[in-house]
């Protein structure tokens, strides 16, 4: 099974990320009690994952540069400001996507302070900094861009521009989050970075900050309807 796997570049790109995607799915169908341990398997599952395939990911990296700390810092001030900024604008706050579950709050399901939840806080912003950028940039960067644009994706320069595939992968990117509008602006700005630095670490570098941020600041404020 995992030789077959790690012949086939898509699945490695691919297989990652759709176990994650599916084990959201469960954790959000399982009761209250139970997203939170499942959040955390689907964590470690998916690192493990990106362990054992790593090597079989050309492109899969890190890099720290300053245009990716710029822009994981501008994209967390604009996912947490982009209804005030329509407001000032006179413009309605977009609509957000309905999900399944209620709002990620381990104080609300295990009481304020507790030690599980403080260790769920934790692991959520583990996950969601040092794992999701990885998974998602890897499968959305990667993979789905240059599919798009032809099956032998390989071939494509991480660099390209390419109209259809930013779009439609931003997209595809977007509404994956419950906050879509921003979830899209997020899609345009790491694509863009892909394609200026030419290489996917940057991205993943930039994905990292802003979760990493977007963390703390619902921690911070109690903004849990980010979560």
């Amino acid at each position: 099974m995992f030789s077959k796997l790690i012949q086939s570049p898509a699945l490695v790109r691919v297989a990652p990320f759709a176990v994650f995607i599916a084990l959201t799915f469960l954790q959000d169908h399982c009761g209250e009690a139970a997203r939170y341990w499942i959040y955390l398997g689907k964590t470690l599952a998916g690192a493990a994952m990106l362990v054992a395939l790593w090597k079989h990911i050309q492109e899969a990296e890190w890099r720290l540069s300053w245009e990716a700390v710029t822009v994981g810092v501008a994209v967390f001030a604009m996912w947490v400001g982009l209804d005030d900024l329509l407001a000032r604008l006179g413009l309605p706050a977009y609509p957000k996507l309905k999900t399944s579950g209620t709002a990620w709050n381990p104080n609300e399901a295990f009481g304020a302070g507790s030690a599980l939840a403080v260790f769920f806080i934790l692991v959520r912003i583990a996950g969601s900094s040092l794992v999701v950028p990885f998974l998602e940039e890897i499968f959305f960067r990667s993979f789905v861009y240059r599919f798009i644009a032809g099956k032998d994706f390989l071939a494509i320069p991480l660099g390209k521009f390419l109209p259809l595939p930013f779009i439609v992968t931003s997209a595809l990117f977007g509404f994956e989050h419950r906050e879509w509008l921003a979830g899209i602006l997020c899609g345009f700005a790491y694509q863009g970075l892909v394609i200026w630095k030419n290489r996917l670490g940057d991205a993943v570098t930039a994905h990292g900050i802003t979760n990493l941020l977007l963390g703390l600041w619902v921690v911070w404020k109690g903004a849990w309807q980010f979560w």
